[in-house]
């Protein structure tokens, strides 16, 4: 749905959207105990490229369960494909894709009620069908057969499907056994040799042989392979970019797989996102990255229970209660938890997954004190038969009022790759588009970009990369909120503040907008039939709690 911001602050031409804004956030000092706050103000001007390149997408694990799904579902949804279920015949779909599934809103209709539009409409975005993908994987197994071995899809959908993918191969991959599970050995017949400096030229020369012999006008690299151990990180190993570029000239066997394919990302002028938890962007790749000017993201898919933790913490600290124990079980059959089943990858995982209670904690110094956090325990179990279906199950038990204690208890049948795999397709479509963003304060000579380390993309990441000095967020409705407000700022649109003053005073500004709520009796016992009369929210008559005909005012 096509829509155009009418305002002085906003210019339309054929290759840019251009937004005077005015950026409100406010400082505060302590001062001898008393708290100072000042409001700010600074104005910035967004400028948004138009035209929505050729883009495609270089997969690391594109022969695993998430890899091979998301590219059935873009074959799928690019040529409408349906199958039957027991329930009826079912369409593809990109359910479970801010950018594809969701809306946002850009306002109030002149009858009072807020209009929404998909997320995806808000700016110029590549349409994911029309992703070219790439990528390499240590299995040998064409595309169909992987989507086959994984058993995500429906079979029926995975024939239409096939003549697709029979015909995309892997390319050659890293296998380091030090790096992942022992028990990845019988998939690795696919593999880069040499040094860990040929494997940088390799990885190099294939995504200069992907971006020319597909025309495309820019390439992003996203690690979706298996998690890793964390590699050590050290002074004078990887500490900068020039210590970690000699540590791999050296073939030093702490340089990690995953950190060789950010390398050669960052060398060609391609993005990279890490899907997994391990420690790949180790400052060296930050430094690199931010000499070549090339956005970093990650660390790890947030997809099913760590997403529905940073809401649920998030409600329980804001709303005054103090969480005291969060425990996570998981039990999954899919590779992803083979290669789980090994310590030292677990203990990957396990970093990733603790950590996202910590800044929602911090933020209420009345439930806690200074260090003082939540037991939090974390458990994940190899089950092969469940495969891609993954059970979570959850405990929270937090402190009420008067020494009271609250327990709630959640049990989550989630289908891994069906979840990871649109949060795939964001990661993608979203770090393409800020490539695309331009800002400039009245400081500013020219335009600059975001920072390397693209912290926007929070939403999507278990344990979000942010630049050095900047506070972690993973309260998941800030993180949504951050994008949306970023994204109404490139078109001139001011924050959503969900104040909806208008339907709470009169305001000058808007004469005749809204139509003004009767005044309400305060003595008089109402009998009403159920009806809607516009002045509701929720509630059959407007002046109703739950209750529809017989309501009392007042005590009477």
């Amino acid at each position: 749905m096509s829509f155009v911001v009418e305002s002085p602050q906003v210019q339309y031409s054929s290759q840019h959207i251009t937004s005077q804004y005015k950026y409100q956030t406010s400082r505060v000092k302590n001062q001898n105990g008393k708290l100072k706050v000042t409001p700010i103000e600074e104005e910035i001007v967004f400028q948004t490229e138009r035209k929505v390149p050729r883009i495609g997408c270089m997969l690391v694990g594109w022969g695993g369960n998430n890899g091979s799904t998301v590219t059935a579902s873009i074959i799928a949804n690019k040529y409408n494909m349906s199958w039957h279920t027991k329930e009826g015949i079912r369409n593809a779909d990109f359910l479970g894709s801010i950018t594809q599934s969701s809306t946002m809103s850009i306002g109030m209709s002149e009858e009072g009620k807020e209009v929404y539009i998909p997320v995806k409409d808000i700016l110029p975005m590549v349409d994911p069908v029309d992703l070219v993908i790439d990528g390499w994987d240590i299995s040998s197994l064409n595309i169909a057969d992987s989507m086959e071995r994984a058993m995500v899809l429906p079979w029926e959908l995975q024939q239409k499907i096939r003549p697709f993918t029979q015909n995309l191969q892997p390319r050659p991959s890293i296998y380091d056994p030090d790096f992942i599970a022992a028990n990845q050995f019988d998939r690795a017949d696919n593999c880069i040799r040499g040094t860990r400096s040929e494997q940088l030229k390799k990885i190099r020369e294939d995504i200069v042989d992907f971006k020319t012999s597909n025309n495309l006008d820019k390439v992003i690299i996203l690690w979706t392979a298996n998690t890793e151990r964390f590699c050590e990180v050290a002074v004078g190993l990887n500490d900068t970019a020039d210590n970690l570029l000699n540590s791999i000239e050296n073939d030093h066997s702490e340089v990690s797989p995953s950190t060789l394919f950010a390398v050669a990302s960052i060398l060609e002028g391609c993005a990279y996102i890490n899907g997994s938890p391990q420690n790949t962007l180790v400052p060296g790749v930050i430094d690199l990255a931010t000499q070549k000017n090339v956005f970093l993201a990650g660390d790890d898919f947030k997809s099913g229970q760590t997403k529905i933790k940073s809401v649920l913490v998030d409600f329980l600290v804001g709303a005054g209660i103090k969480p005291v124990s969060i425990v996570s079980y998981n039990h999954l059959g899919n590779n992803d938890g083979k290669n789980l089943s090994s310590a030292k990858q677990f203990r990957s995982k396990e970093i990733t997954k603790s950590n996202v209670v910590d800044d929602m904690v911090e933020s209420n110094q009345i439930l806690y004190k200074e260090g003082e956090k939540p037991d939090h325990c974390v458990v994940i179990k190899y089950v092969p038969f469940v495969a891609d279906s993954k059970r979570a199950m959850d405990e929270y038990t937090s402190e009420i009022m008067m020494g009271g204690k609250n327990t709630l208890v959640l049990h989550n049948t989630c289908e891994d790759s069906l979840l990871a795999s649109p949060i795939i397709l964001d990661l993608v479509i979203l770090t393409e588009l800020c490539q695309r963003i331009k800002m400039k304060t009245c400081n500013d000579s020219e335009m600059q970009s975001f920072h390397p380390v693209l912290s926007i993309l929070s939403y999507l990441c278990k344990a979000p990369l942010v630049p050095a000095g900047t506070p972690v967020v993973n309260a998941l409705f800030k993180q949504k909120a951050c994008i949306e407000n970023i994204f109404r700022a490139c078109v001139g649109l001011p924050p959503m503040n969900h104040m909806t003053l208008e339907h709470k005073m009169n305001l000058a500004s808007l004469p005749n907008q809204i139509s003004p709520v009767p005044s309400m009796p305060v003595t008089k016992k109402l009998h009403q039939k159920t009806a809607i009369n516009g002045h509701t929210n929720g509630h059959a008559n407007g002046f109703t709690n739950g209750h529809v005909n017989d309501v009392m005012v007042n005590g009477h």
